[in-house]
Protein backbone atom coordinates (compact mmCIF):
# COMPACT_ATOMS: atom_id res chain seq x y z
CA UNK A 1 0.00 0.00 0.00
CA UNK A 2 3.43 2.35 0.25
CA UNK A 3 2.84 3.34 -3.54
CA UNK A 4 -0.82 4.27 -2.73
CA UNK A 5 -0.53 6.11 0.23
CA UNK A 6 2.24 8.30 -1.30
CA UNK A 7 0.03 9.06 -4.67
CA UNK A 8 -2.66 10.27 -1.78
CA UNK A 9 -0.05 12.72 -0.71
CA UNK A 10 0.89 14.00 -3.64
CA UNK A 11 -2.38 14.17 -4.79
CA UNK A 12 -3.25 15.97 -0.76
CA UNK A 13 -0.29 18.32 -1.98
CA UNK A 14 -1.17 18.85 -5.71
CA UNK A 15 -3.89 22.28 -5.07
CA UNK A 16 -1.20 23.95 -2.48
CA UNK A 17 1.67 23.11 -5.23
CA UNK A 18 -0.58 24.55 -8.57
CA UNK A 19 -1.19 28.08 -6.13
CA UNK A 20 2.65 28.12 -5.44
CA UNK A 21 3.53 27.83 -9.59
CA UNK A 22 0.77 29.89 -9.98
CA UNK A 23 1.71 32.69 -7.85
CA UNK A 24 5.62 32.06 -8.80
CA UNK A 25 4.76 32.97 -12.29
CA UNK A 26 2.73 35.38 -12.18
CA UNK A 27 4.28 37.57 -9.63
CA UNK A 28 5.85 40.10 -12.05
CA UNK A 29 3.13 40.23 -14.66
CA UNK A 30 0.02 41.05 -12.06
CA UNK A 31 1.95 42.51 -8.76
CA UNK A 32 4.80 44.65 -10.94
CA UNK A 33 6.74 46.76 -7.77
CA UNK A 34 5.25 44.63 -5.52
CA UNK A 35 7.91 42.27 -5.40
CA UNK A 36 10.51 44.91 -4.34
CA UNK A 37 9.34 45.15 -0.68
CA UNK A 38 11.21 42.56 1.42
CA UNK A 39 8.31 40.95 2.48
CA UNK A 40 6.55 39.97 -0.83
CA UNK A 41 9.87 38.76 -2.09
CA UNK A 42 10.09 36.84 1.32
CA UNK A 43 6.79 35.34 0.83
CA UNK A 44 7.18 34.43 -3.57
CA UNK A 45 10.67 32.81 -2.40
CA UNK A 46 8.80 30.62 -0.13
CA UNK A 47 6.25 29.91 -3.04
CA UNK A 48 9.41 29.07 -5.24
CA UNK A 49 11.18 26.82 -2.60
CA UNK A 50 7.87 24.73 -2.46
CA UNK A 51 7.14 23.99 -5.98
CA UNK A 52 11.34 23.29 -6.58
CA UNK A 53 10.89 20.66 -3.49
CA UNK A 54 8.08 18.77 -5.53
CA UNK A 55 9.37 15.41 -6.60
CA UNK A 56 8.12 14.86 -10.22
CA UNK A 57 8.16 11.52 -12.58
CA UNK A 58 8.99 12.42 -16.18
CA UNK A 59 11.95 13.28 -18.02
CA UNK A 60 13.29 16.94 -17.90
CA UNK A 61 14.15 17.65 -21.27
CA UNK A 62 18.36 17.26 -22.26
CA UNK A 63 17.92 20.88 -23.77
CA UNK A 64 21.07 20.61 -25.63
CA UNK A 65 20.27 23.42 -28.38
CA UNK A 66 23.76 24.16 -29.81
CA UNK A 67 27.10 22.78 -29.53
CA UNK A 68 30.91 23.93 -30.23
CA UNK A 69 32.28 20.84 -32.59
CA UNK A 70 35.65 21.82 -33.94
CA UNK A 71 36.04 25.79 -34.02
CA UNK A 72 32.43 26.52 -34.78
CA UNK A 73 28.90 25.94 -32.88
CA UNK A 74 26.27 23.09 -34.81
CA UNK A 75 22.61 22.80 -33.97
CA UNK A 76 22.20 19.74 -32.35
CA UNK A 77 18.47 17.63 -32.94
CA UNK A 78 17.19 14.82 -30.82
CA UNK A 79 15.75 11.86 -32.90
CA UNK A 80 15.11 8.17 -31.57
CA UNK A 81 17.40 5.78 -33.40
CA UNK A 82 15.09 2.90 -32.03
CA UNK A 83 12.34 2.57 -29.38
CA UNK A 84 12.24 -0.86 -27.31
CA UNK A 85 9.39 -1.16 -24.82
CA UNK A 86 11.36 -0.59 -21.73
CA UNK A 87 13.97 1.77 -23.45
CA UNK A 88 14.66 4.14 -26.57
CA UNK A 89 17.80 4.89 -28.31
CA UNK A 90 18.25 8.28 -28.45
CA UNK A 91 20.76 10.33 -30.47
CA UNK A 92 22.11 13.52 -30.77
CA UNK A 93 22.45 14.23 -34.55
CA UNK A 94 24.42 17.23 -35.43
CA UNK A 95 23.83 19.27 -38.67
CA UNK A 96 26.96 20.40 -40.65
CA UNK A 97 29.82 18.44 -39.28
CA UNK A 98 32.41 18.35 -41.53
CA UNK A 99 33.88 15.10 -41.74
CA UNK A 100 32.19 11.91 -39.52
CA UNK A 101 33.02 11.90 -35.82
CA UNK A 102 33.37 8.58 -33.96
CA UNK A 103 30.13 7.34 -32.79
CA UNK A 104 29.59 6.78 -28.93
CA UNK A 105 27.08 4.92 -26.95
CA UNK A 106 26.33 6.78 -23.42
CA UNK A 107 24.79 3.72 -21.34
CA UNK A 108 23.07 6.26 -18.29
CA UNK A 109 21.99 4.56 -15.63
CA UNK A 110 18.74 2.82 -14.33
CA UNK A 111 18.96 3.57 -10.45
CA UNK A 112 15.59 5.79 -9.83
CA UNK A 113 16.76 8.67 -11.95
CA UNK A 114 16.34 9.41 -15.89
CA UNK A 115 18.78 9.54 -18.11
CA UNK A 116 19.31 13.61 -18.19
CA UNK A 117 21.23 13.00 -15.36
CA UNK A 118 23.99 13.14 -17.89
CA UNK A 119 23.30 15.57 -19.44
CA UNK A 120 26.71 17.27 -18.86
CA UNK A 121 28.37 14.34 -19.96
CA UNK A 122 26.42 14.22 -23.16
CA UNK A 123 26.99 17.85 -24.34
CA UNK A 124 30.47 17.51 -23.50
CA UNK A 125 30.88 14.17 -25.37
CA UNK A 126 29.88 16.33 -28.65
CA UNK A 127 32.59 18.19 -29.17
CA UNK A 128 34.17 15.36 -30.66
CA UNK A 129 31.86 13.02 -30.87
CA UNK A 130 28.33 11.35 -32.62
CA UNK A 131 26.83 10.69 -29.13
CA UNK A 132 23.76 7.94 -28.13
CA UNK A 133 21.77 7.51 -24.85
CA UNK A 134 19.67 4.68 -23.59
CA UNK A 135 16.77 6.75 -22.88
CA UNK A 136 14.85 4.35 -19.85
CA UNK A 137 11.11 4.51 -19.49
CA UNK A 138 9.79 4.73 -16.40
CA UNK A 139 8.30 1.15 -15.38
CA UNK A 140 4.91 2.62 -14.20
CA UNK A 141 4.89 3.71 -17.64
CA UNK A 142 5.23 0.55 -19.31
CA UNK A 143 2.00 -2.10 -20.14
CA UNK A 144 2.16 -5.43 -18.34
CA UNK A 145 1.79 -6.74 -21.77
CA UNK A 146 5.41 -5.50 -22.58
CA UNK A 147 6.54 -8.63 -20.38
CA UNK A 148 9.59 -8.18 -17.87
CA UNK A 149 12.84 -6.37 -17.73
CA UNK A 150 15.76 -7.70 -15.62
CA UNK A 151 19.65 -7.80 -15.87
CA UNK A 152 19.59 -9.76 -18.54
CA UNK A 153 17.40 -8.16 -20.76
CA UNK A 154 19.50 -4.66 -19.55
CA UNK A 155 22.06 -6.79 -20.91
CA UNK A 156 20.31 -7.57 -24.16
CA UNK A 157 19.36 -3.95 -24.37
CA UNK A 158 22.92 -2.79 -24.60
CA UNK A 159 23.60 -5.49 -27.53
CA UNK A 160 20.73 -4.37 -29.65
CA UNK A 161 21.58 -0.63 -29.37
CA UNK A 162 25.37 -1.28 -30.31
CA UNK A 163 24.22 -3.52 -32.74
CA UNK A 164 22.16 -0.55 -34.00
CA UNK A 165 25.14 1.80 -34.06
CA UNK A 166 27.21 -0.91 -36.32
CA UNK A 167 30.83 -2.06 -36.26
CA UNK A 168 33.64 1.01 -34.59
CA UNK A 169 31.31 2.28 -31.96
CA UNK A 170 32.30 2.79 -28.74
CA UNK A 171 30.68 2.45 -25.63
CA UNK A 172 30.69 4.78 -22.05
CA UNK A 173 28.71 3.46 -18.76
CA UNK A 174 28.01 5.75 -15.64
CA UNK A 175 27.94 3.85 -12.29
CA UNK A 176 25.28 0.69 -12.13
CA UNK A 177 25.29 -0.10 -16.14
CA UNK A 178 29.03 -0.82 -15.78
CA UNK A 179 28.70 -4.58 -14.78
CA UNK A 180 25.78 -5.01 -17.60
CA UNK A 181 28.13 -3.31 -20.16
CA UNK A 182 31.14 -5.53 -19.53
CA UNK A 183 29.18 -8.14 -19.70
CA UNK A 184 27.42 -7.18 -22.84
CA UNK A 185 30.71 -7.21 -24.65
CA UNK A 186 31.75 -9.61 -23.23
CA UNK A 187 29.32 -11.92 -24.93
CA UNK A 188 29.53 -10.13 -28.10
CA UNK A 189 33.29 -10.99 -27.71
CA UNK A 190 32.28 -14.70 -26.79
CA UNK A 191 29.75 -14.59 -30.00
CA UNK A 192 32.54 -12.56 -32.37
CA UNK A 193 30.15 -9.93 -33.19
CA UNK A 194 31.55 -7.50 -35.97
CA UNK A 195 29.85 -5.22 -33.91
CA UNK A 196 31.70 -5.47 -29.93
CA UNK A 197 32.93 -1.84 -29.29
CA UNK A 198 36.41 -0.64 -30.06
CA UNK A 199 36.33 0.52 -26.52
CA UNK A 200 34.15 0.95 -23.65
CA UNK A 201 35.30 3.34 -20.80
CA UNK A 202 33.81 2.76 -17.64
CA UNK A 203 33.00 5.36 -15.11
CA UNK A 204 32.33 4.65 -10.98
CA UNK A 205 31.00 1.49 -11.61
CA UNK A 206 30.11 -1.84 -8.71
CA UNK A 207 32.47 -4.22 -11.14
CA UNK A 208 33.83 -5.87 -7.89
CA UNK A 209 31.05 -4.42 -4.71
CA UNK A 210 33.83 -6.87 -2.13
CA UNK A 211 36.39 -4.27 -2.58
CA UNK A 212 36.07 -1.15 -0.46
CA UNK A 213 32.90 -1.54 0.06
CA UNK A 214 30.24 1.42 0.88
CA UNK A 215 27.54 2.57 2.67
CA UNK A 216 25.51 1.62 -0.09
CA UNK A 217 27.28 -1.66 -0.24
CA UNK A 218 26.55 -2.31 3.31
CA UNK A 219 22.44 -1.44 2.75
CA UNK A 220 22.19 -3.87 0.25
CA UNK A 221 24.31 -6.81 1.98
CA UNK A 222 23.18 -6.54 5.63
CA UNK A 223 19.52 -7.56 4.66
CA UNK A 224 18.77 -11.12 3.03
CA UNK A 225 16.88 -10.83 -0.42
CA UNK A 226 13.50 -11.70 0.65
CA UNK A 227 13.94 -8.20 3.13
CA UNK A 228 14.27 -6.63 -0.10
CA UNK A 229 11.47 -8.19 -1.67
CA UNK A 230 8.89 -7.83 0.62
CA UNK A 231 9.36 -4.29 1.95
CA UNK A 232 10.97 -2.38 -1.31
CA UNK A 233 8.83 -3.74 -3.92
CA UNK A 234 5.40 -2.36 -4.54
CA UNK A 235 2.88 -2.32 -7.23
CA UNK A 236 1.54 0.30 -9.71
CA UNK A 237 -1.24 2.10 -9.13
CA UNK A 238 -4.40 1.52 -11.86
CA UNK A 239 -4.20 5.85 -13.18
CA UNK A 240 -1.22 4.38 -14.99
CA UNK A 241 -0.62 2.68 -18.12
CA UNK A 242 1.99 0.06 -16.08
CA UNK A 243 -1.03 -0.78 -13.50
CA UNK A 244 -0.14 -3.81 -11.99
CA UNK A 245 3.70 -4.21 -12.95
CA UNK A 246 5.99 -5.03 -9.75
CA UNK A 247 8.25 -1.92 -9.14
CA UNK A 248 10.83 -0.49 -7.26
CA UNK A 249 9.61 3.00 -6.74
CA UNK A 250 11.39 6.05 -7.70
CA UNK A 251 10.75 7.81 -4.68
CA UNK A 252 11.89 4.97 -2.43
CA UNK A 253 15.15 4.91 -3.90
CA UNK A 254 15.34 8.73 -3.78
CA UNK A 255 14.47 9.19 -0.15
CA UNK A 256 17.05 6.74 0.55
CA UNK A 257 19.78 8.90 -1.32
CA UNK A 258 18.73 11.84 0.33
CA UNK A 259 18.63 10.64 3.68
CA UNK A 260 22.16 10.09 3.71
CA UNK A 261 23.08 13.84 3.14
CA UNK A 262 19.82 14.88 4.93
CA UNK A 263 21.43 18.35 6.65
CA UNK A 264 23.32 18.72 3.07
CA UNK A 265 19.53 18.97 1.02
CA UNK A 266 17.91 21.08 3.99
CA UNK A 267 20.97 23.13 3.99
CA UNK A 268 20.12 24.08 -0.14
CA UNK A 269 17.04 24.68 0.25
CA UNK A 270 17.33 27.23 2.98
CA UNK A 271 20.37 28.98 0.54
CA UNK A 272 17.61 28.63 -2.42
CA UNK A 273 15.08 31.06 -0.38
CA UNK A 274 17.40 33.25 0.94
CA UNK A 275 18.72 33.64 -2.65
CA UNK A 276 15.75 34.21 -3.94
CA UNK A 277 14.59 36.66 -1.38
CA UNK A 278 18.00 38.37 -1.96
CA UNK A 279 17.03 38.42 -5.54
CA UNK A 280 20.42 36.70 -6.11
CA UNK A 281 18.71 34.75 -9.30
CA UNK A 282 22.41 33.37 -10.73
CA UNK A 283 22.79 31.61 -7.57
CA UNK A 284 18.89 30.28 -7.12
CA UNK A 285 19.14 29.22 -10.89
CA UNK A 286 21.88 26.85 -9.95
CA UNK A 287 20.19 25.35 -7.01
CA UNK A 288 17.10 24.93 -8.73
CA UNK A 289 18.64 23.63 -11.49
CA UNK A 290 20.39 20.68 -10.15
CA UNK A 291 17.18 19.48 -8.26
CA UNK A 292 14.80 20.10 -10.94
CA UNK A 293 16.99 17.02 -12.05
CA UNK A 294 17.72 15.18 -9.19
CA UNK A 295 13.89 14.91 -7.82
CA UNK A 296 12.95 13.88 -11.23
CA UNK A 297 12.19 9.90 -10.27
CA UNK A 298 11.80 6.73 -12.13
CA UNK A 299 10.19 3.18 -11.45
CA UNK A 300 12.24 0.10 -11.52
CA UNK A 301 11.02 -3.16 -12.51
CA UNK A 302 11.33 -5.25 -9.08
CA UNK A 303 13.18 -7.87 -11.32
CA UNK A 304 15.25 -6.00 -12.64
CA UNK A 305 16.25 -4.49 -9.13
CA UNK A 306 16.15 -7.62 -7.11
CA UNK A 307 18.73 -8.91 -9.79
CA UNK A 308 20.31 -5.82 -9.16
CA UNK A 309 20.88 -6.78 -5.30
CA UNK A 310 21.17 -10.13 -5.78
CA UNK A 311 23.62 -10.83 -8.70
CA UNK A 312 25.84 -7.28 -8.26
CA UNK A 313 25.74 -6.18 -4.52
CA UNK A 314 25.42 -9.71 -2.36
CA UNK A 315 27.31 -12.11 -4.52
CA UNK A 316 29.34 -10.21 -6.99
CA UNK A 317 28.61 -12.58 -9.74
CA UNK A 318 30.88 -10.86 -12.24
CA UNK A 319 33.42 -10.60 -10.68
CA UNK A 320 33.87 -13.74 -9.18
CA UNK A 321 33.62 -15.07 -12.81
CA UNK A 322 30.10 -16.53 -12.14
CA UNK A 323 27.15 -14.76 -14.03
CA UNK A 324 25.33 -15.85 -16.20
CA UNK A 325 23.27 -14.76 -19.31
CA UNK A 326 20.97 -17.05 -21.01
CA UNK A 327 22.29 -19.93 -20.13
CA UNK A 328 25.88 -19.53 -20.33
CA UNK A 329 28.50 -18.13 -17.86
CA UNK A 330 29.91 -14.37 -19.38
CA UNK A 331 33.32 -14.99 -19.88
CA UNK A 332 35.36 -11.20 -19.35
CA UNK A 333 38.66 -13.27 -20.90
CA UNK A 334 36.83 -13.54 -24.36
CA UNK A 335 37.47 -9.62 -24.95
CA UNK A 336 40.80 -8.83 -26.88
CA UNK A 337 40.02 -6.19 -29.01
CA UNK A 338 37.87 -3.67 -27.22
CA UNK A 339 40.12 -1.55 -25.18
CA UNK A 340 39.31 -0.39 -21.73
CA UNK A 341 39.75 2.55 -19.76
CA UNK A 342 38.25 2.90 -15.92
CA UNK A 343 37.80 5.71 -14.24
CA UNK A 344 37.30 6.18 -10.31
CA UNK A 345 36.98 9.56 -8.08
CA UNK A 346 39.24 9.65 -5.10
CA UNK A 347 36.02 10.39 -2.80
CA UNK A 348 33.33 8.40 -4.24
CA UNK A 349 31.36 7.17 -1.16
CA UNK A 350 29.07 5.19 -4.26
CA UNK A 351 31.19 3.39 -5.91
CA UNK A 352 34.87 3.59 -3.96
CA UNK A 353 37.86 2.99 -5.34
CA UNK A 354 39.46 -0.19 -6.49
CA UNK A 355 35.39 -1.32 -7.17
CA UNK A 356 35.51 -0.33 -10.94
CA UNK A 357 39.39 -1.27 -11.85
CA UNK A 358 38.30 -4.63 -10.82
CA UNK A 359 37.58 -4.93 -13.98
CA UNK A 360 40.96 -5.60 -15.39
CA UNK A 361 41.29 -8.24 -13.68
CA UNK A 362 38.20 -9.74 -15.34
CA UNK A 363 39.70 -9.01 -18.78
CA UNK A 364 42.49 -11.06 -18.81
CA UNK A 365 43.39 -11.19 -22.68
CA UNK A 366 43.40 -7.43 -23.51
CA UNK A 367 46.78 -6.68 -24.00
CA UNK A 368 48.70 -3.96 -21.60
CA UNK A 369 48.51 -1.18 -24.57
CA UNK A 370 44.47 -1.62 -24.61
CA UNK A 371 44.06 -1.48 -20.78
CA UNK A 372 43.75 2.41 -19.19
CA UNK A 373 43.12 3.64 -15.36
CA UNK A 374 42.55 6.85 -13.89
CA UNK A 375 41.85 8.11 -10.61
CA UNK A 376 40.49 11.60 -10.50
CA UNK A 377 41.91 13.28 -7.42
CA UNK A 378 39.55 15.67 -5.30
CA UNK A 379 35.92 14.34 -6.57
CA UNK A 380 32.84 12.46 -5.76
CA UNK A 381 31.10 10.21 -7.26
CA UNK A 382 29.48 12.98 -9.99
CA UNK A 383 32.88 14.47 -10.12
CA UNK A 384 33.97 12.25 -12.50
CA UNK A 385 30.89 12.31 -15.58
CA UNK A 386 29.86 15.84 -14.44
CA UNK A 387 31.10 19.32 -13.98
CA UNK A 388 34.43 21.04 -13.95
CA UNK A 389 36.56 17.93 -13.44
CA UNK A 390 35.18 15.49 -15.79
CA UNK A 391 35.56 18.27 -18.50
CA UNK A 392 39.02 19.31 -17.88
CA UNK A 393 40.41 16.11 -16.40
CA UNK A 394 38.26 12.69 -16.92
CA UNK A 395 37.00 13.88 -20.49
CA UNK A 396 40.61 14.15 -22.07
CA UNK A 397 40.94 10.56 -21.18
CA UNK A 398 38.05 8.93 -22.87
CA UNK A 399 38.38 11.34 -25.91
CA UNK A 400 42.19 9.92 -26.64
CA UNK A 401 41.08 6.08 -25.93
CA UNK A 402 38.31 7.04 -28.21
CA UNK A 403 40.78 8.17 -30.46
CA UNK A 404 43.18 6.36 -30.31
CA UNK A 405 40.59 3.26 -30.83
CA UNK A 406 39.18 4.53 -33.97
Amino acid sequence: MLYQAYQAYCDMLAPARFAARTATRWRDAALAGATDRPLARRLFALCEVFEAAAITHHRPDFAIDEVLSGNRMVKVREEAALRLPFGDLLHFAKDDVATPQPRVLVVAPLSGHFATLLRNTVETLLHDHDVYITDWRNARDVPLSAGRFDLEDYTDYVIRFLRELGPGAHVLAVCQPCVPVLAAVAVMAQDHDPCQPRSMSLLGGPIDTRESPTVVNTLATEKPLAWFEDNLIHHVPLRYAGAGRQVYPGFVQLSAFMSMNLGRHFGQFRQLYQHLADLEEEEAAKIEDFYEEYLAVLDLTAEFYIDTIDKVFQRALLAQGELMHRGRKVDCGAIRHTALLTVEGERDDICAVGQTAAAHFLCSSLRPHLKRHHLQPGVGHYGIFSGSRWERQVYPQVRNLVLAMS
